[in-house]
């Protein structure tokens, strides 16, 4: 009897186990969907950013707005749009459930893809550089020490160096003991007497001349090498020089280390700046960073490469200049909240937009090399 007691005390301990976990382990696959969104009144979020978001007395027009509502039409849906400042108010509306979906220019990055969901790419982009069309600002110290310890420039100093140090040497043995008035035949100071004459000979200034033989003989095979290296040494320096006033001081990611760069606030561009041991100044707006790049308060402005490309082609237009190549290529997409229903129609219509040339035609109307610079 005890023994019976005791095994059905077991099995009711057991049992009550299994549905402890058992619960337990419904609980985490449980995942919590986003009311689905009114389809009749959907909130997209968005910010200005040129040419994918454009205002016009309060009317909001740009690709990525064009894109939305032909989305739109394809689903049925009637949408209304919530404007934001910058990326990091954009997510946070998102997230908050305030806005059911958003658009302009967002990256998707797999930090951002833990938190939400993101349409199949909708737009290829990149980040670069933009100066002002000054960029050059004259040779520093640091761009000069740049052209001499660059390319061929170290060999080619240190074969000046050895044309100096080697004729001089041979000079100094051959006429130390001889009847020379200008080398002395200790070796010091001789061989810098040597020297200086051997620098002289090879700038083509010769005040004294060996009176050996010997001295004669190499103080004129110095004279011919010299005379060819330094038309070679002096060609290489002037294009040197040239390519770099034609360059200007900011031209890749290298050169912004220690300047002033301007980007927005929670943005890939200022994250991939932090990688470059570069502390950016993060404006709200971007044409913000515009007009402080244009008022010198910045020396460089880093973000997406087709709203510099645009903003240089229009309102910037001789005042700015995009420079280098695309740092790091990215992929827009159009944002929603995790798990929401929206995101297969919307593939599906961004798909069928693509396959009947609205895209197309959508892209050439703003980011036409022809076009882009007269689009509004």
């Amino acid at each position: 009897m005890l023994n019976h007691l005791r095994n059905l005390n077991f099995a009711a301990v057991l049992l009550g186990l299994m549905l402890v976990f058992s619960n337990s382990s419904s609980a985490q696959v449980v995942v919590t969907a986003p009311p689905a969104p009114d389809l009749n009144n959907l909130h997209v979020v968005t910010r200005v950013v040129p040419p994918f978001v454009v205002k016009d007395n309060a009317q909001f027009k740009g690709f990525s707005i064009e894109l939305w509502q032909a989305i739109a039409s394809q689903i049925k849906a009637t949408s209304n749009f919530v404007e934001k400042s910058n990326i990091k108010e954009i997510l946070a509306s998102v997230k908050s459930g305030e806005g059911d979906v958003a658009i302009a220019a967002i990256s998707i990055t797999a930090q951002r893809e833990q938190e939400f969901d993101f349409s199949q790419p909708m737009f290829d982009s990149g980040l670069q550089i933009m100066v002002r069309a000054d960029n050059n600002s004259g040779f520093s110290i640091w761009q000069v020490w740049n052209i001499l310890s660059s390319g061929a420039m170290p060999f080619l100093l240190g074969l000046l160096a050895a044309l100096i140090i080697i004729p001089a040497h041979l000079v100094w043995y051959a006429e130390r003991r001889g009847e020379s008035h200008f080398i002395s035949e200790r070796y010091f100071p001789g061989i810098w007497q040597a020297a200086w004459w051997s620098i002289g000979a090879a700038a083509g200034q010769q005040p004294d001349s060996p009176a050996s033989k010997w001295g004669r003989i190499m103080a004129a095979l110095a004279i011919l090498v010299s005379m060819v290296f330094m038309s070679y040494f002096q060609a290489t320096i002037t294009t040197a020089l040239t390519v770099q006033s034609l360059r200007g001081d900011i031209n890749g990611p290298e050169d912004l280390p220690g300047r002033k760069v301007g980007t927005t606030t929670g943005s890939t561009a200022a994250s991939y700046l932090k990688t470059l041991d570069v502390n950016p100044t993060e404006f709200s707006k971007i044409a913000e960073a515009f007009t402080a790049l244009q008022n010198k308060q910045l020396d460089a402005v880093v973000f997406d490469s087709p709203v510099l490309l645009f903003y240089a082609a229009t309102e910037g237009r001789n005042k700015v200049q995009v420079v280098g190549p695309m740092l790091r290529k990215e992929n827009y997409g159009i944002l929603f909240p995790r798990g929401s229903t929206l995101r297969k129609p919307v593939n599906e219509a961004l798909l069928t937009l693509r396959e009947n040339g609205t895209y197309e035609s959508l892209y050439n109307k703003w980011f036409s090399a022809t076009q882009s610079a007269n689009a509004n």
